[in-house]
């Protein structure tokens, strides 16, 4: 049970434990701003943990200030960094107080991860995937989007990503940025096709992506290497939450539609392939990875 400080808010305080590893703490602090969420980077006793915690802390905050600068299409259902110094001093619930420089602050989100969600609109996937593809515009990769609890369906309906720890930020529309952009999609495609099976609605399922080389050779020789360190090094057992296959399952709302009119050059869901090349101030233009099947 998540650990929590249900004083009465006078001044900016942490009120829950919302998740602990290897690499520091996540917490939920409240105050006279309002909520919002910290991550510490502070390792653990295992060697390397600090600092490898560290450069985690460092992808995620430059990420989320990529996407924030990218404006609107990409930052919407992604939190800020917010620069909130009298929040990174403040106790924890153990009673010690964090470096300034292992910690990030941003916003909260409200919402509930995707394996909790009791409701889904019937168009959930499709905004999900929206939302991916304005990140990879911003040159932002998240990599890690296979987790469900990365996944949050908000008060709204619409979806939110979260944990950007693995993120990567390309200023150029390469073969790296494609291949991790494919990855990113392929998952999205992943959770679609397993809650739809699930929900009896196998029609309306797409051709699945094949893994990458990079993916095909992590499943090969860097899981196993994983699992070993996370099992036995790190006692505790691999992966994060995920909605049991026998359920229970969301039942589905009426759509949501999308939050803004589609980028220039975007055209229907089963062929997104506007041309490439350079725009009008000489910058790359982001090529747009295709969908993997027809509309569903």
């Amino acid at each position: 049970m998540a650990r929590e400080n249900r004083r009465a808010v006078k001044c900016p305080q942490v009120v829950r434990e919302l998740k602990r590893d290897a690499f520091g703490r996540v917490e939920l602090l409240d105050g006279p701003l309002g909520q919002c969420v910290r991550r510490v980077a502070d390792g653990s006793r295992l060697p390397g943990t600090r600092f490898l915690a560290h450069r985690f802390l460092a992808r995620e905050r430059r990420a989320l200030e990529r996407v924030a600068e990218a404006g609107a299409g990409a930052s919407r259902g992604v939190a800020c960094v917010l620069d909130r110094p009298d929040h990174a001093r403040v106790p924890s619930l153990d009673g010690r107080s964090p470096r300034s420089s292992e910690v990030l602050v941003r916003t909260w989100i409200e919402g509930v991860p995707l394996w909790q969600t009791e409701a889904l609109p019937e168009d959930f996937f499709e905004r999900l995937e929206d939302l991916v593809r304005d990140l990879h515009a911003a040159g932002v990769c998240h990599n890690d989007l296979h987790k469900e609890p990365n996944l949050l369906v908000g008060s709204d309906g619409r979806p939110a990503v979260l944990d950007f720890q693995l993120a990567s930020v390309h200023r150029r529309f390469g073969r790296t940025w494609r291949v991790r952009a494919e990855e990113d999609l392929r998952h999205v495609e992943k959770h679609r096709d397993r809650y739809l099976r699930a929900t009896g609605r196998r029609g309306e399922t797409r051709v699945a992506r094949k893994r990458s080389l990079v993916a095909r050779l992590w499943m090969l020789f860097g899981k196993p290497v994983y699992n070993l360190v996370v099992r036995r090094a790190l006692a505790r057992e691999d992966g994060e939450p995920r909605r049991p296959a026998d359920g229970p399952w969301p039942s589905w709302t009426p759509s949501i539609g999308p939050s803004r009119a589609p980028r220039a050059g975007s055209s229907s869901r089963g062929d997104r392939r506007p041309p490439t090349g350079s725009t009008r101030d000489g910058t790359a233009r982001p090529p747009t990875v295709a969908s993997g099947g027809g509309a569903p």
